[in-house]
């Protein structure tokens, strides 16, 4: 039942082609207005909220002194904290020279602890538990080691093989170089000087900071130091919200104006084939099916034109290097053209499937 009322659709289609340029250019220069404003905002703003996210916009950086008595224990703490995505504790900084070098280049090593290390990229279950150190790239050129084979020599004397290279993240960068040596085996009283926690979302921040602070029992609160992205997060709120509004504003618009043209277009079109309608209903079409037929048309010329407008929207962002909206954004625009397209061409539809047959014909 769908291939023929679909192939006369597209014959009716074919049948005025002045009417159904029109309709297909209509969509399509709504989908290009929309992809060329809207869609270069929302490609921009991804692209300014991936550079705020690189900055750190979910982590929680505590900096502790010696004297403070804050000990690897927290992470135990810390684990009934709802919101929280990420945390690890670190040691202070110990210098360590290449093994083989020992008047080589120092650079800073830290004893990790945690049990989410492997997402820098340390393994789990090293048969030599606590006696590897992992180093950045920038860390490995400064020993020496480029090709990881080697070990290190910490200025207490102890001395550790280099086992492989860890990504340093965002939230880790100023501490580069880094070097660390994982401690899975740790009781908990170890003193750390670096606890490091991510929250699952920016605006979770400022409770979860909270939350953690808290728990650190530390024996000085006083040389304890909390920092935050709490501001970046709410700058990261604040572009997106306007972003955002601007973005659902100039679209509502383009949609509305482009779904009164068609259904202005639709309408005009059914009143010029009103003898036609009249002809298919005396010939025992129903008005479901004029309205299927009315449908159909306008969804293939809807179709058309998105298809028209998304490819010419696409290769005009690419030429002129400007941000090009993802495939989400593409593909729910493009739903939503073609929902409100319909939606416009519904009324017309419902228009000629009452058209009264034996009138219609008698029209000269």
């Amino acid at each position: 039942m769908i291939r023929p009322v679909l192939r006369e659709a597209c014959a009716s289609a074919r049948s005025q082609p002045v009417a159904s340029m029109v309709t297909v250019l209509m969509v399509a220069g709504m989908i290009l207005a929309v992809m060329l404003t809207t869609g270069r905002t929302v490609a921009a703003e991804h692209q300014v909220l991936g550079t705020i996210d690189a900055a750190g916009t979910r982590s929680v950086l505590i900096r502790a002194e010696d004297s403070a008595g804050v000990t690897a224990d927290v992470l135990e703490r810390i684990r009934g904290i709802t919101g929280i995505e990420w945390a690890g504790a670190f040691s202070s900084a110990v210098d360590a020279t290449n093994g083989a070098v020992l008047d080589g280049t120092r650079v800073p090593v830290r004893y990790a602890y945690g049990d989410q290390l492997a997402g820098l990229g340390m393994p789990e279950g090293s048969p030599l538990s606590g006696e590897l150190a992992y180093a950045s790239a920038t860390a490995l050129e400064q020993f020496g080691l480029p090709d990881i084979a080697g070990s290190i020599t910490l200025t207490t004397g102890a001395s550790y093989a280099v086992a492989g290279r860890i990504t340093t993240p965002d939230y880790l960068a100023a501490f580069e170089p880094l070097v660390l040596i994982p401690q899975p085996e740790a009781d908990g009283s170890e003193r750390i000087n670096v606890l490091v926690v991510i929250a699952e979302r920016p605006d979770l921040v400022a409770p979860v900071s909270a939350a953690v602070s808290s728990v650190l029992a530390a024996d000085d609160p006083s040389k304890v130091t909390v920092q935050t992205s709490e501001a970046l997060a709410h700058l990261r709120s604040l572009i997106r919200g306007q972003l955002g509004t601007f973005s659902r504003g100039l679209v509502l618009a383009l949609l509305s104006i482009t779904g009164a043209l068609v259904a202005v277009l639709l309408y005009s079109l059914v009143m010029m084939r009103r003898r036609d309608f009249g002809r298919r209903r005396a010939l025992g079409a129903s008005r479901g099916l004029i309205i299927g037929l009315l449908l159909m048309q306008t969804g293939v010329l809807a179709l058309t034109g998105i298809a028209l407008g998304t490819i010419t929207a696409t290769a005009v962002s690419i030429a002129s290097r400007s941000p090009v909206p993802g495939i989400s954004f593409t593909f729910s625009l493009a739903l939503l053209a073609l929902t409100t397209t319909l939606a416009s061409a519904f009324i017309p539809a419902v228009v000629a499937s009452r058209r009264d047959p034996i009138r219609e014909l008698r029209v000269p």
